[in-house]
């Protein structure tokens, strides 16, 4: 198969904004797939590559080289050469991996260079979310979507799952059990505005806190406990805590979802790269252990004692954790339908140091790596209008648009450098829609500070922008020593000049609140 088909339907899919078309589109390039090729093709049509790290990054995507003008690139031959690229190592592999994937690009059509940037970039943006490739898998292997779903979910990735049933068709959903030791994608949580409009949604609920700390996933059978990471990466090493806690569990073999997390003496939590760093250290565990210890806290059972639970609604689910679970490794709950209670419960969450609430349909089953209706988080929205310092030139498909925005706050008293300067706070490219996109840049251009022609564009800091964000962090990589966590553009204030920009003191106050101590 070409990957030029590939990069067709991918276009295709981008120019249509009906669901049903959009699964009628993918499920006939799916169809034209080989055995071997439909993992790969589903692959691209998810807007990733089958090589989770390949050393390519956005300097690979500087300078484009003419496109091809025939198609003649083939999708096996393509995941070949990635699956080669990322095997490069030593003294000047990143030189010959860039030169190796422009030479690629010299044989791409243009719609194939764009699916190439995409899959690069991270940023292959057409439309075609999981759940609507799931369906498409299902409609070319003429199956039922909940049982390719259901298989989804216990295989933790479309991927095989596509591979399997686009071959064998009903006979290969039969290889995807839950099995005790295998991660499953774990379920995500939709946002919603507010306490009202969750509960709107979902009717009667059950409302949790919403933990900001590291998601993880227990196994265990017997005395084996194995602990996976929210990408399905095998941690139990380097969480020894969560591992006890697991074998002193009355069982023979569960499977449960949860957090763990760093609190310090209160109870509180500490910042989120704590709780990062313990989890990611592979080295002196013991040591990391008693400097940051980890609390694990649990909140969905899908297995126990031989049972699957996965296919049960919440209530049941929850109900064979509570079992077996002590409460103090409960993430905390309350069932209701009233609103004021909620919020209650909600404001309670955040004078705990909490990021907010999840909101739990009680009637939704779990549905690994898909955010639907049935889990709809609740957060405090954070906004702040800061002052663009440069922008980035786009990839892909935001090529020839400044896209990434480094952002600044005010620095009145000059603690951060000169007196009435800004300090940069991050940058984003999250929430700019194309009409944005293209005012920001024609804008940027005139407020330049030397040439626009660089990567990376300082301009003077005239242009401000509401941002929204979910929170702030310590970060070491900008001067004030905090970032914007999850930051997205709203609007552009072209009504406000850059002296009415929002200052430092303002982002330390939401970092470190009245009444807390850092």
């Amino acid at each position: 198969m070409l990957l030029n088909d590939v990069a067709d339907t991918s276009v295709a899919v981008a120019e249509v904004s009906g669901r049903l078309a959009k699964i009628r589109t993918l499920s006939e390039c799916l169809r034209r797939a080989g055995p071997d090729e439909a993992p790969v093709v589903t692959s691209y049509l998810s807007g990733e590559l089958r090589q989770r790290r390949t050393g390519l990054g956005y300097a690979a995507l500087r300078e484009m080289p003419p496109p091809a003008s025939e198609a003649g690139l083939d999708v096996l031959e393509v995941d070949a050469e990635f699956a080669e690229l990322a095997q490069l190592s030593g003294p000047g592999s990143t030189t010959r991996r860039r030169e190796r994937f422009r030479a690629l690009l010299t044989r791409a059509t243009p719609a194939e260079q764009r699916l190439l940037a995409g899959l690069v970039s991270g940023e292959l943006r057409q439309g075609a979310s999981d759940g609507v490739l799931t369906e498409a898998v299902a409609v070319a292997a003429d199956l039922d979507p909940a049982e390719v779903r259901r298989a989804v979910t216990v295989a933790g990735a479309l991927v095989p799952v596509a591979g399997a049933v686009l071959a064998e068709g009903a006979a290969g959903l039969a290889a995807f059990r839950l099995t005790v030791g295998s991660p499953v994608r774990p379920m995500l949580a939709a946002p919603a505005a507010d306490i009202d409009e969750a509960l709107t949604r979902t009717g009667e609920a059950a409302v949790e806190w919403k933990l900001d700390g590291v998601r993880v996933q227990i196994h265990r059978r017997g005395r084996d406990v194995t602990v996976y990471s929210r990408t399905l990466d095998d941690i139990t090493a380097q969480v020894p805590e969560i591992v006890e806690a697991a074998l002193a569990l009355p069982v023979e073999s569960v499977v449960l979802d949860g957090e763990t997390i760093a609190l310090d003496r209160d109870g509180r939590p500490l910042p989120f790269q704590r709780t990062s760093a313990r989890v990611s250290s592979r080295t002196a565990v013991e040591r990391a252990r008693q400097e940051v210890p980890l609390a694990v806290y649990v909140f969905d059972c899908l297995h126990l004692d031989g049972t699957d639970l996965i296919g049960e609604l919440g209530p049941r689910r929850w109900a064979a954790m509570a079992g077996v679970v002590p409460e103090a490794h409960v993430v905390p709950r309350v069932v209701t339908a009233e609103p004021d209670e909620a919020r209650a419960f909600f404001d309670r969450a955040l004078a705990r140091g909490h990021e907010g609430v999840i909101v739990k349909s009680l009637s939704a089953p779990y549905e690994a790596g898909r955010r639907g209706a049935g889990w709809l988080k609740v957060k405090p929205r954070h906004t702040l209008d800061l002052v663009v310092l440069a922008a980035e030139w786009g990839h892909g498909r935001r090529r020839g648009w400044l896209s990434n925005l480094h952002l600044g706050a005010r620095d009145p008293a000059g603690d951060y450098g000169p007196e009435g300067g800004y300090v940069m706070l991050g940058k984003t490219f999250k929430g700019l829609t194309d009409a944005m996109l293209d005012w920001q840049t024609r804008r940027l251009q005139e407020l330049a500070e030397g040439s626009t022609q660089q990567p990376v564009v300082s301009v003077r800091p005239e242009l401000l922008v509401e941002v929204a964000f979910d929170g702030v962090q310590t970060s070491p990589r900008y001067p004030a020593g905090m970032a914007l966590r999850f930051a997205r553009v709203l609007r552009h204030r072209t009504d406000k000049p850059p002296a009415e920009a929002d200052t430092v003191g303002a982002v330390h106050a939401i970092l470190r609140p009245a009444g807390t101590t850092p």
